[in-house]
């Protein structure tokens, strides 16, 4: 099924759950995203759905809210009782599967779509039930803006390029990559792929893409290897455990007693200061605890984590003032 059927239908059904009422194919056309203008082709392609919906196995009433009268113009809508499912059982592994794709799901571009309908569907003054909605829009949220263009090009097989900062680095580099998955660990975000630039198959860590992912080629010109676990690849990179690195900081005297039991080369360096190195392995992990001393600890070095502190800083005040 076509990406553009599919949000279609995924519309459709958005629509005949969320009225209280029947709705008129000629609501169902201006409220749902994807149909035609002309009105043999409208008829033609609703029928299409309307029997794709019930190969589907979702039950589609049909029916007239007036009483009687003659006259009645059919409609359509989809029982919420009647598609709902039982009570499910899951195991808690299966649990954690359906969470993280709950995740996953937090910001695909079907949900614009379909927020949509609803808001034609409330304007021409038909009533919704906005809570059936919000059960079935599907959304991405990652923390990582670099994820939906990556995962739409993995979805189309489009080659992909991007500036990326490297464990260590001080500037960017620019990588051009054909995308093969998207996946997570720990908490954080990789896409996989071949790197045309080093012409071998390659990792990077979503957080460290700086700037837009941009096209590099036409969809459909990346095909995953066959045998490829991307997972596994993700998995056994050696990114997240990365050599340890020396960082030096300045300690306001008799504070950061935290960070002061595992600094080493500690020496004053002025009035109520003094400094010392800490030795970390990841700049995403390290870079918030050393915020939780904002007021008692400055970072000197090495750059990468001294900006990674401000930024850390700057998002909790910006959350602080909402």
């Amino acid at each position: 099924m076509s990406r553009r059927k599919t949000e279609r239908l995924l519309n459709l059904v958005v629509c005949l759950l969320a009225t209280r009422r029947f709705l008129t194919a000629e609501q169902i056309r201006r409220a749902v995203p994807g149909y035609p203008d002309s009105d043999e082709a409208f008829k033609r392609m609703f029928e299409r759905d309307k029997e794709e919906l019930r190969e589907l196995g979702v039950p589609l009433e049909v029916g007239s809210d007036q009483q009687g009268g003659g006259g009645e113009e059919i409609g359509y809508r989809i029982p919420p009782q009647a598609y709902e499912l039982p009570d499910i059982h899951l195991t808690p592994d299966e649990a954690a599967v359906l969470g993280l794709a709950a995740r996953v799901w937090q910001r695909a571009s079907m949900a614009d779509a379909a927020s949509g309908a609803l808001l034609k569907l409330r304007a021409a003054g038909v009533e919704t039930d906005g809570s059936t909605g919000l059960g079935i829009e599907p959304r991405v949220d990652t923390g990582d803006p670099a994820f939906p263009a990556l995962w739409e090009a993995v979805r189309d097989g489009r080659p992909v390029a991007f500036d990326y900062q490297g464990i260590g680095r001080t500037s960017v580099a620019r990588r051009h990559l054909e995308p093969w998955g998207v996946v997570s660990r720990r908490g954080r975000w990789y896409v996989v792929g071949h790197d045309r630039d080093r012409e071998e198959t390659r990792v990077f860590r979503l957080s460290r893409i700086t700037g837009e992912v941009a096209a590099d080629g036409p969809a459909g010109s990346v095909t995953v290897p066959p045998g490829v676990d991307v997972r596994s690849i993700a998995f056994t990179w050696g990114d997240p455990v990365a050599e340890p690195r020396p960082a030096t900081v300045r300690l306001r005297t008799g504070a950061a007693q935290g960070p002061r039991q595992w600094a080493k080369n500690v020496h004053p360096v002025g009035k109520g200061w003094d400094e010392a190195v800490l030795t970390f392995r990841d700049v995403d992990r390290f870079a918030p605890y050393l915020a939780r001393f904002a007021d008692d600890i400055v970072v000197v070095d090495p750059p990468d984590l001294r900006e990674a502190v401000i930024q850390q800083l700057k998002a909790v005040l910006a959350g602080s003032d909402q």
